[in-house]
C-alpha cells in the first residue's frame, strides 16, 4: 500500500509534465503567455501540486520563465537564441568527443556506441520511404547520450543534457519532418557518415579531429533551421520546437 501511495504523486507529476510540455511545444500556449495554474490543472486533469512541480521542471529546462510578480510564462526565443543553442551543443559535444579521445574509452563503451552506429546503418537508407524514422530518432538519441558519457565527465554530461532539453537544440529537432523533405533526408545520410567518423576519431585517439567532427555534426541542425526559415517557411509548423521561436 505504501508503495502505491508513493507512486501516485509521481505519476501525477509525470502526467502534468508530459501534458504541459506537449502544450508548450505544439504552440498551444503562446510564447510570453502567462500560465494560469488553475486553468492548466483543469485542462490536464491534475492537481496544482504536481502542476507546480512540472512548471519548476520546465523552468529548469528553459521552456518557461519565472515572472518577477509571481507565476510563469512560456519563454520566447529569437532566431539568434536558437542558433546559439545549436552552436553551444556543438561546443559541448565537441569537448566531450575530444576528451574521450584524449583520455581513452573503455572497450565496452566503445563496443556499445559502435553497435548503435552499425544498427543505424541498417536504418538509414537512400530511399526515404523505406526508412523507419521513429527507429532512427531513438537510435540517434542513444548515440548522442553515449557520446556524452564517453569522456567520463559527469559535469559535462549534465551540461549537454541541459542544453539538449531545449527542443530546437536537440539532435532530433528536425527528424520528425525528414520523411517529407528531401533536403532533410539527405542530411541524415551526412549525419550517419559523421557518426562513423566521430567514433573512428575517438578510437584512434585523435582529439582535435573528434572535436571538429562533433561540432560540424551539430551544425547540420543549423543548416536545417536555415532551410526551413529561408527556403521553405511553410514547414515551420511541422517542426514542433520552432513554436517557441518569435519572429
Amino acid at each position: 500500500m505504501a508503495q502505491a501511495s508513493e507512486a501516485a504523486p509521481k505519476q501525477q507529476t509525470l502526467k502534468a509534465l508530459s501534458g504541459l510540455r506537449d502544450l508548450v511545444l505544439k504552440g498551444e500556449i503562446e510564447p510570453g503567455e502567462r500560465l494560469s495554474e488553475v486553468a492548466l490543472a483543469a485542462r490536464l486533469n491534475v492537481s496544482r501540486t504536481p502542476l507546480r512541480a512540472a512548471l519548476q521542471k520546465l523552468e529548469q529546462e528553459g521552456l518557461v520563465t519565472l515572472i518577477p510578480s509571481g507565476g510563469y510564462s512560456v519563454r520566447s526565443f529569437t532566431r539568434q537564441d536558437v542558433i546559439d543553442a545549436i552552436e553551444l551543443r556543438g561546443v559541448l559535444e565537441g569537448m566531450a568527443a575530444r576528451l574521450a579521445a584524449e583520455r581513452g574509452v573503455a572497450p565496452l563503451q566503445l563496443k556499445t556506441i559502435m553497435s548503435v552506429v552499425e544498427t543505424l546503418d541498417g536504418v538509414v537508407t537512400t530511399d526515404p520511404k523505406a526508412m523507419d524514422f521513429a527507429r532512427y530518432e531513438a537510435l540517434n538519441a542513444e548515440f548522442h547520450g553515449l557520446l556524452a558519457d564517453l569522456c567520463g565527465s559527469e559535469v559535462l554530461r549534465r551540461e549537454i543534457e541541459r542544453m539538449t532539453s531545449l527542443p530546437f537544440a536537440s539532435p532530433n529537432a528536425f527528424v520528425n519532418t525528414e520523411m517529407d523533405v528531401p533536403t532533410f533526408h539527405r542530411s541524415l545520410l551526412v549525419a550517419q557518415a559523421q557518426h562513423k567518423a566521430i567514433v573512428s576519431a575517438i578510437t584512434l585517439r585523435e582529439g582535435a579531429r573528434a572535436e571538429a567532427l562533433a561540432r560540424e555534426h551539430a551544425r547540420l541542425a543549423r543548416q536545417n533551421l536555415d532551410f526551413v526559415l529561408e527556403e521553405q517557411p511553410d514547414l515551420r509548423g511541422k517542426v514542433l520546437a520552432l513554436a517557441l521561436m518569435s519572429g
